[in-house]
């Protein structure tokens, strides 16, 4: 079944308590937090100190998607705020193994690498077997609300047979335009994990149980 997780930065920050609260009431499988810094890309969103107040309010994993130039200084205090898995950009990292070595020295902490809609699958191939998921960005990364560009489904496809290839168990996530009408489309060319946003998990008045059912309904 697809593993469904909201984008907090989708979220209404006046209730973050209650929202992570009624998100975890409603089914959803893990939280999804972009941190973006203004440099890598054009926003800035939310810092540790956000994940540190949520974590004590839910058993959800989260995953920490770090937006952000020269995320290795970052990685330790999101791991400590209570980050299950950490997600570097592929066009970030000057150093991309040593970026999934250190990430992996942190026990029970998993590897994540995200690749712009430009970035080709091939970028990742010399480091897969040190990657636990592989986020295809589906829109340009830095804001939400974008439509779907739906040429990435054939990069979700190429990620797939590569994975199959070398026999590996790594997971492909899917961020970016997500919606009822695409995530069909979007489990069928091999993704197992989707965030959620504007346009998926935070509609319906926001009936975020009708929601996530919904999506997961039409992902059958």
């Amino acid at each position: 079944m697809v593993q469904i997780a909201p984008s907090i930065i989708c979220a209404d920050f006046a209730r973050l308590g209650e929202e992570v609260a009624a998100l975890e009431a409603a089914g959803a499988d893990l939280l999804h937090f972009d941190v973006m810094d203004g440099h890598f890309v054009p926003n800035i969103t939310i810092g540790v100190l956000h994940l540190e107040a949520l974590r004590e309010l839910t058993e959800l994993p989260f995953e920490t998607h770090l937006m952000v130039r020269e995320p290795d200084h970052l990685i330790e205090s999101y791991i400590i705020a209570g980050s299950a898995r950490i997600i570097v950009h592929v066009e970030a990292c000057t150093h991309l193994l040593r970026t999934l070595q250190y990430i992996r020295s942190f026990e029970d902490t998993e590897t994540g690498v995200a690749l712009n809609p430009a970035t080709p699958v091939a970028a990742l191939e010399p480091v897969l077997e040190f990657i636990d998921q592989v986020t295809v960005m589906t829109v340009n990364p830095g804001f939400a609300g974008q439509p779907f560009i739906r040429a990435m489904l054939r990069k979700v496809e190429q990620l797939r047979m590569l994975i199959d290839a070398h026999d590996l168990d790594t997971q492909i996530e899917v961020d970016g335009g997500l919606s009822p009408e695409n995530i069909g489309d979007i489990v069928s060319a091999g993704a197992s994990v989707v965030v959620g946003g504007g346009s998926s998990v935070f509609v319906n008045g926001k009936d975020y149980a009708a929601a996530i059912a919904g999506l997961r309904r039409h992902a059958e």
